[in-house]
């Protein structure tokens, strides 16, 4: 199984909208990806922003192309994620499981 990781920072005003997004419409992205195992969201906060950490869990490399295309690395993106999102890390980092 393999451990994709994005991370990503939205303003507090904003923190509310974005959870409410992530729920409605790119869990359910995500959940509907041939090759999903299951995901963790986390979230932390300090007096300027709200930080978030997406694990998703895959069967294995070649699963994920079916979310995130051919370039496995590149970060994907919603549309809306402009109106939350402070900045946009290029790439995510996989991890292979070996232990649960």
């Amino acid at each position: 199984m393999i451990a994709r990781i994005w991370k990503g920072r939205t303003k507090l005003e904003h923190l509310e909208e974005y959870e409410s997004f992530m729920k409605e419409r790119a869990i359910p992205d995500y959940s509907k990806t041939d090759g999903f195992v299951k995901l963790t969201f986390l979230k932390r906060t300090d007096s300027q922003y709200a930080y978030f950490d997406l694990i998703t869990f895959w069967k294995d490399l070649e699963v994920i192309k079916n979310f995130a295309g051919a370039q496995l690395t590149k970060a994907k993106y919603y549309p809306e994620d402009q109106k939350y999102l402070i900045d946009f890390p290029e790439e995510v980092t996989h991890y292979e499981v070996f232990a649960e």
